[in-house]
């Protein structure tokens, strides 16, 4: 067998982008070279990083095989060939789905979960000609926006800005993408884990409308209602062209159904200008909204922000949802940073539905095994990191019975009532989207028990709302100010023809200082 290759020291990976990927392909580049660049990044700075957990020992096997499709002729898409990472609890077929748990670790004493098969967004990824280098770290049953201190595998640490919170729960992917150990990366949302791990590491995240990507086969906190899969990339046109590999109807994932019809004609980079602003009236951040005040520094940089866009061509709105309720709809769940736990209720049906997805040949297959294995540390107990959910009185019915449809009526109207005042309100000030601050303040510590204090988090993932974040400079510490562009269900090719224009007029985005390797 011929020796593999060794990456090109010409070959300069740090914050490479699809475009980027393709001019190297283009000039002889091979995949496997450019895989071998990553692994070698990945063995320099992950020990110190923490963001990948588990490598795919068929990366570069899986690599070669698109060189021998580009070398024969094959036309292929623009991921083709490209290093990846995948968020943990999405299932890869033969890796371990861990969760962030150690009783779901083999490594860490407990049982490995194993499924069969790939998830659908995995399956879609493969299909495009990934290079999947890998599994990313999070926290425990993916339960915090904030951080992935509780995994088994250890803290990840944030790329940009070490010392604080990384973001959760897809810390380990927006790490990676902002350490460039990958070209991008896929990240889940429940509540807040794509856009709060993509704004705390000055990234481009996507959190799509709930149901136009699936999420069977990740392991859930809310599969039935919040859920969501999106790409965390460095740039606007990266993270659209993920979206379209991963949007769409898979009978894998019935309620896709929902989304058929709604993807853009011409794909996620059909709206992507530089005079995407031009003409658009977006509305601001303000009590109406959430009655809670930004940091004096964070109104410093909004301001800024806000004179960029105008300087784009669009009209600001101030405060749109004044004195419609649409704040009044929040209910804090009792014990949580502004957290409102409304719909993941659904869990253990969910989770039941996860485990009877892996395959017969699965460690766990019920929520019964599941409880049982992980029953030192009970997620649903008085000390477990889910035990809030029984403040909610249809939780214990559906505990009680994991296997039957649970009724979430009382969600399903919740989620109405949102979005009743969100589209009244953007019919009666002819509003074309939002663009916040994604975080009130800047990030805290690392460690210490501080949570990330964002502007959209429940709100959108109630509503089943899209939304796109994307850098917008930094504080004086250096920590990264990320705006939040949200608009109606399916908008997302409207908000990322925004964020695409504001990135070309600004190019915030910069490559962090990382620890060099000892």
């Amino acid at each position: 067998m011929a020796a593999a290759p060794t990456p090109s020291p010409d070959l300069d990976i740090v914050e490479m982008t699809l475009a980027d990927v393709a001019d190297a392909f283009a000039s002889g580049v091979t995949s496997e070279a450019l895989t071998l660049a990553f692994l070698d990044r990945i063995a320099a700075y992950n020990p110190h990083y923490n963001a990948i957990i588990v490598m795919n020992p068929q990366a570069l096997d899986d690599a070669r095989a698109i060189d021998a499709r580009r070398a024969a002729g094959e036309a292929l898409g623009p991921l083709a060939g490209v290093p990846v990472v995948i968020k943990d609890p999405m299932d890869m077929a033969g890796l371990p789905t861990t969760a962030g748990w150690r009783f779901l670790s083999a490594k860490a004493g407990g049982v490995d979960l194993i499924p069969e098969t790939d998830s659908p967004v995995v399956a879609r990824m493969r299909a495009a000609g990934c290079v999947m280098l890998g599994k990313t770290n999070v926290p425990v049953l993916s339960a915090t926006g904030s951080h992935a201190n509780d995994s088994w595998a250890g803290p990840t640490l944030n790329s940009a800005a070490p010392d604080c919170l990384p973001g959760g729960s897809s810390a380990g992917t927006a790490t990676a993408v902002g350490a460039s150990l990958a070209v991008l990366g896929l990240a889940e949302e429940t509540g807040g884990s794509i856009q709060n791990p993509a704004s705390a590491q000055g990234l481009v995240g996507i959190k799509p409308t709930f149901a136009l990507v699936p999420n069977a086969g990740v392991v859930p906190l809310a599969g039935s209602t919040r859920d969501v899969v999106g790409p965390i990339a460095r740039c606007v046109r990266d993270a659209a062209l993920t979206l379209d590999v991963l949007a769409g109807y898979t009978a894998a994932d019935p309620k896709t159904v929902a989304g058929i019809g709604k993807r853009p004609k011409g794909g996620y980079t059909s709206k992507l200008d530089r005079n995407g602003l031009q003409g658009k009236r977006l509305g601001l951040f303000g009590p109406g909204w959430r009655d809670l005040p930004l940091s004096a520094e964070a109104t410093d940089l909004y301001a800024r922000a806000q004179s960029e866009i105008t300087a784009c061509g669009a009209t600001l709105v101030a405060d749109p949802f004044a004195g419609t309720g649409f704040a009044a709809l929040a209910e804090p769940t009792e014990g949580l940073n502004y957290f409102d736990a409304r719909g993941m209720e659904s869990v253990p049906y969910d989770l039941h539905l996860y485990l009877q997805r892996l395959g017969g040949s699965a460690a766990l297959r019920s929520v019964a095994s599941f409880a049982e294995a992980t029953a030192e540390e009970d997620a649903f107990g008085p000390k477990g990191v889910l035990r809030y959910l029984h403040q909610y009185p249809v939780f214990e019915a559906i505990l009680a019975d994991p296997t039957r449809p649970p009724d979430l009526s009382d969600f399903l109207a919740l989620r109405e009532a949102y979005l009743d005042i969100f589209n009244q309100v953007m019919d009666e000030n002819g509003l074309d989207g939002l663009v916040f601050p994604q975080m009130r303040d800047e990030l805290p510590p690392l460690h210490g028990g501080l949570a990330i204090n964002e502007t959209t988090v429940c709100e959108i993932n109630i509503a089943g709302l899209p939304g796109v974040t994307l850098p917008a400079g930094a504080y004086a510490s250096g920590s990264p100010f990320n705006l939040i562009f949200v608009g109606r269900m399916w908008s997302e090719a409207d908000l990322l023809g925004f964020a695409y224009a504001y990135e070309a007029a600004t190019g915030y985005r910069k490559a962090p200082s990382l620890v060099r390797p000892s």
